[in-house]
């Protein structure tokens, strides 16, 4: 699968089966489920959960948090627009 076909998926009922909790949670908050993405972000313990759950406390509006779990993923605060930080997410992800 690439972001194209993940995007298209958006428009399904439920996520496309086989991705990991990471990917499934930015399905969901593509879809305006924050707090799905948010437990599913959680459930997944390692750094493709950590950079997701960064991703969405920043789509919440919570730096502070946002920057946690960003040096926990090893990631660079994301500054830019959301959408594409969601994006290169996706991408990578996949």
């Amino acid at each position: 699968m690439d972001l194209a076909a993940f995007k298209a998926s958006l428009g399904g009922p439920a996520p496309p089966g086989g991705l990991g909790r990471a990917l499934e949670a930015l399905w969901h908050a593509a879809r305006g489920d924050w707090d799905g993405a948010h437990r599913l972000a959680q459930a997944q313990k390692d750094t493709a959960g950590d950079w997701v759950h960064a991703y969405l406390h920043r789509v919440e509006g919570d730096e502070g948090n946002a920057g946690y779990w960003y040096r926990r993923a090893g990631k660079p605060h994301a500054t830019g627009p959301l959408e594409r930080e969601w994006d290169e997410i996706v991408a990578a992800l996949l």
